[in-house]
């Protein structure tokens, strides 16, 4: 494939750029066009940084872990607000992929954890207001996550993640602005290419002791691709009541609609060459697409047990439904006991999670126990009636799958001095999983069946600081990953039914590093991981349009990571970031060739790269504010990812560039804010995800060419 490169030496450099060199070799030129024509005024202090990552709000330096938040401004400022990779890209060692495909949400990794996902996100927790937004079998969406009401978004990564569960390789919680504060509404809208627009209403107020909050909005897109478009309605209101008989009570409620978003599918090597911008021919030819519900609903209460312990309580409900139409062809649907090529499901959600909290001199203890259920309906639909393909046709497929799961923690912190902390805490992790077959015709046979699962996991990090604004940290945490579902919905040999074979992943996972807050206005962070796991699920076999998945031996990763956040003044700002992983495996192995495969018989070799995962990324970010214009240019890039664990193929490694201006001005009594930015603005041809292992080697979705988007913020 060709670049489109712009002119200049930035764009050079953009066209030539590697993710290691972008911290320091694109300094020049993002000053080059942001610089001030005065002198910058003397560096400024930045404020200590709040993060909850250990369930107790701590200073960034005091927490032996990776942790990083992303405030209000980086998240909505000069953004469309609709997906979270508009705001994780600054996040070393968080890889977020934009398939362009609201049918399939975004591809989010954080350490190569995540990264095997065809569709949604597991792998990684993710919390929505101290909601979870993953099932408690670690498969999770982040399409209803209420950006444009965001105040902040807090990202954990390392061995600590253990402390939240099964399929704990990372930690990502958005938490919306709710506090009291004088009533204030905002209307925003954003239009741009693709005739891709979002209008919404955002309100936040209340007075002490009480507070309200609530976003409303739609988002639709014509898609860069053919048949890519989508359309999405989303809801979230919330109330606080600080001083009600129970303590401090939060009550959340979050509702998102997604009506028939078109699925383009990838493409095969030769597809993408000839086009980029089509979709697989048998999308259009089946009219794939994919229709999602969901309503959540929670509630937090805190309540205080004496001077010095405290009660947590939260409590969560939801339901989701999908109906999604795949390619799967007429003929691959003839054995008896083949699902169809229609997924229509409806899920029951909900948990507890209930911590007592307790504070003894210089020791902060949390003993909590948390437990989880879902309970599904799923029918499997012909996708065609007679010669007519795309619609709905005869129940190929009804079952009842149940998900339960119950983990007991204990975490304690000791503050051991002024210069030495300790944080341990252990988590036993139960999971079970049971599937009724309701459809048992001829000889299709009762594919019922349970398994479950089960650990302890300890984490233990200690922190050191010899100077007030200086830590290093040392941590250890064991890891555990179910399957999904979806992973246990097949046997080796392709028959359906639950796959109680496939065990349970489980890591070892080490972490070292090193955090500064300079009082010149410079934080700066830089941590070194290896991470090693046993019985990492892997495809098996491909046959009839289902995968079948097994356990390899050993998988490892080790890496590093480093940020860099700098305001030389008030005007002017960076952040650059970068992260390099070695994710390979570590054992050989066998997996399947082209479907129909039933028998693994190609070779996986030792050391292979885990695909998926880019070895190097990087990020760099400057911004100019001025009475003018706030001018910001960011950069991102990464390596080459490998599609399959054969490692056969790959797209190329990009360094893409984006800028953006934003002006507030006075208008009445408000202070509208107007802005326009350029996304890939050397109109860089490139991959913006693959679908790993994808059995018809359609493994490319590719990424937008220049975009532009146009908004305005008007708070009332």
């Amino acid at each position: 494939m060709q670049d489109h490169q712009g002119s200049g030496p930035c764009a050079a450099f953009f066209a030539r750029a590697g993710a290691l060199s972008l911290a320091t070799a694109l300094a020049p030129c993002a000053l080059a066009q942001t610089a001030p024509s005065s002198p910058p005024a003397e560096p400024q202090a930045l404020s200590p940084v709040v993060v909850t990552a250990t369930r107790t709000e701590r200073l960034l330096l005091d927490v032996p872990a990776s942790v990083d938040l992303i405030d209000r401004e980086s998240i909505r400022d000069a953004q469309l607000r609709v997906n979270l990779s508009e705001s994780l890209a600054q996040v070393p060692g968080v890889v977020v992929l934009n398939r362009q495909n609201y049918a399939q949400d975004l591809q989010i990794s954080i350490r190569g954890f995540g990264s095997r996902s065809t569709f949604g996100v597991r792998g990684v927790r993710l919390y929505v207001d101290g909601v979870p937004a993953s099932f408690p079998d670690g498969q999770g969406q982040v399409s209803h996550f209420p950006l444009n009401a965001a105040e902040r978004i807090e990202v954990l990564r390392g061995p600590f993640s253990a402390l939240y569960g099964n399929s704990s390789g990372g930690v990502i919680a958005l938490t919306t602005d709710l506090k009291p504060q004088p009533t204030r509404f905002e209307p925003s809208a954003a239009y741009g290419s693709n005739s891709t627009w979002r209008i919404g209403l955002n309100g936040v107020g209340g007075e002490q002791p009480n507070a309200f909050a609530f976003d409303v909005g739609r988002f639709r897109t014509d898609g860069e691709r053919d048949h890519s478009a989508a359309r999405r309605d989303a809801a979230t209101v919330r109330t606080l009541f600080l001083d009600s008989p129970l303590g401090e009570v939060r009550i959340s409620l979050n509702a998102m609609d997604m009506p028939e978003s078109q699925d383009a599918l990838g493409l095969t090597r030769a597809q993408m060459e000839a086009n980029p911008d089509q979709a697989s021919p048998v999308a259009l030819q089946f009219n794939t697409r994919k229709t999602t519900r969901q309503a959540t609903a929670g509630a937090e209460i805190r309540s205080r047990l004496g001077a010095s312990a405290t009660l947590t309580t939260a409590m969560w409900v939801g339901k989701r439904g999908v109906t999604q139409f795949q390619a799967i062809p007429v003929a691959t649907q003839a054995p008896a006991n083949h699902p169809g090529g229609v997924i229509d499901f409806d899920r029951l959600f909900g948990g507890a999670d209930l911590r007592a909290s307790f504070e003894t001199g210089p020791v902060t203890t949390h003993v909590g126990i948390e437990a989880e259920t879902l309970d599904e309906d799923r029918r499997g639909y012909e996708n065609f009636i007679g010669t007519t393909l795309g619609v709905l046709g005869a129940l190929r497929r009804n079952e009842k799958n149940t998900i339960n799961s119950v983990d007991p923690y204990v975490q304690t912190e000791w503050r051991i001095s002024e210069a030495w902390q300790l944080h341990a805490g252990v988590r036993a992790s139960e999971v079970r999983f049971k599937s009724a077959d309701q459809y048992i015709v001829g000889t299709n046979g009762d594919d019922s069946g349970s398994t479950s699962f089960s650990a302890v996991n300890p984490t233990v990090g200690f922190v050191f600081k010899p100077l007030k604004d200086m830590s290093l940290y040392a941590s250890y945490g064991r890891g555990f990953e179910t399957p999904t579902l979806n992973e246990l919905a097949y046997r080796a040999d392709g028959s359906a039914g639950v796959n109680t074979s496939l065990r349970a992943a489980r890591s070892n996972n080490f972490e070292a590093g090193v955090k500064n807050l300079w009082t010149s206005g410079l934080r700066t962070s830089f941590a070194l991981f290896t991470i090693e796991t046993k019985d990492d699920i892997v495809v098996s076999t491909n046959a009839g349009g289902r995968s079948a998945f097994s356990n390899v031996g050993r998988t490892r990763r080790d890496g590093l990571e480093a940020s860099v956040l700098w305001q030389p003044s008030e005007a002017l700002s960076f952040i650059a970031s970068f992260a390099v992983i070695n994710a390979r495996f570590d054992t050989d192995f066998l997996t399947c060739g082209p479907p129909p495969c039933t028998t693994p018989t190609v070779p996986v070799a030792k050391d292979n790269k885990l695909p998926g995962v880019p070895a190097r990324t990087g990020y760099l970010e400057a911004k100019y504010r001025n009475p003018i214009a706030d001018v910001s240019i960011g950069v991102r890039a990464q390596s080459k990812l490998y599609v399959n664990d054969i490692n056969s193929d790959q797209s190329s490694g990009y360094a893409v560039a984006n800028l953006s201006l934003a002006h507030t001005f006075q208008a009445g009594r408000s202070k509208p804010r107007v802005f326009a930015r350029v996304d890939n603005l050397f109109d860089r041809q490139y991959v913006g995800s693959v679908i790993v292992n994808e059995a018809n080697a359609r493994y490319f979705e590719p990424a937008p060419g220049r975009t532009w988007l146009v908004g305005i913020d008007w708070p009332l």
